[in-house]
């Protein structure tokens, strides 16, 4: 894995437009940092999504047309620290559904931190982590003669383009049988003044998340960034509903990256883009699902209509 991330580093910060892959926020402190973020007040994606499951968990149970007389695999990517499917356990055990819980993630830490509290918050949940590449673990269980109801919650998908996102859900699918069923969570499109203190907090506590990434350059890598001459830099755009988060370079400066046996030149007010944040309406999402052997069979939404879970059926 240090392989790739040097070769992630070495491509992302050749490019004229320098980047570097979101998904190396989550080493430990970046998982506790997110975990901390989904609690700040500005953060409204996490209650709201969870106001859905907390209040539509039933509901949702109606659209997905369960039979409690059958297994079934309830498979999450991205499981995180299970906050939101926790609602929906709770629900299929009081209802006595039958059922395993399969939380994927890239994260060991995250993975044994939410099997040890499922154990003593809902010890009677079947939990069978699996750590790796959402593609390797699906296509390892795509056989599988359960029906898949797989969650991809918290608009995590919104950190891909349009594009990448339909090629993403399209490859969802080919591990997939008819009927299985995608829970799709996805950020709605906003006024800036809302979206926006999301990924800007006044604790500064995103800012700290995104440098985490030039820290774990530093200590992985060998790097030399000076978090002091780097700033968290975030943009929102209510017409196209793309937020993007950069780090930007508050002084013209160079960075040496031992690992790579390279130095990186940076001038003041340059930006490294580190995350896309898409938001979504009903539109784009049909878009996106278009060219993909999904269809939407239904849809759940807060009582504000920040947020939204589509409920997607493989055909």
């Amino acid at each position: 894995m240090i392989e790739q991330f040097m070769d992630d580093v070495d491509f992302g910060l050749s490019q004229q437009q320098k980047s570097l892959p979101s998904k190396y926020f989550y080493n430990k402190e970046g998982d506790a940092l997110f975990v901390k973020i989904m609690h700040l007040p500005e953060y409204y994606l996490t209650r709201s999504e969870l106001e859905v499951f907390q209040t539509k968990s039933t509901e949702l149970l109606n659209i997905l047309k369960l039979s409690k007389e059958n297994y079934f695999e309830l498979i999450e990517l991205g499981a995180g620290d299970g906050l939101k499917t926790k609602e929906l356990l709770k629900v299929l055990i009081d209802e006595n559904y039958s059922f395993g819980y399969l939380p994927v993630d890239i994260s060991k830490n995250a993975l044994d931190n939410l099997e040890k509290t499922l154990k003593n918050e809902l010890p009677k949940v079947s939990v069978k982590q699996q750590q790796g590449d959402y593609f390797e673990v699906l296509d390892a269980i795509k056989n599988s003669e359960h029906q898949k109801i797989v969650l991809f919650l918290g608009s995590n998908i919104g950190n891909m383009n349009d594009e990448i996102a339909a090629d993403f859900i399209y490859k969802l699918g080919k591990s997939f049988k008819p009927n299985d069923k995608l829970l799709l969570g996805v950020d709605l499109i906003k006024p800036e003044s809302i979206v926006l203190p999301a990924y800007n907090d006044k604790e500064g506590v995103t800012a700290d998340f995104n440098l985490n990434l030039l820290k774990r350059i530093n200590k992985e890598l060998e790097a030399d960034f000076d978090l002091k001459n780097f700033s968290h830099a975030p943009e929102y755009s209510e017409e196209t509903g793309i937020a993007k988060s950069y780090l930007q370079s508050d002084v013209a400066q160079n960075v040496t990256i031992k690992k790579l046996n390279k130095s990186f030149a940076f001038e003041a007010g340059e930006k490294i883009f580190t995350e896309i944040s898409r938001k979504y309406n009903d539109e784009i999402i049909e878009n996106i699902i278009s060219k993909t052997d999904f269809e939407v069979s239904g849809k759940l939404t807060d009582d504000k209509g920040y947020f939204a879970n589509y409920i997607l059926t493989r055909k």
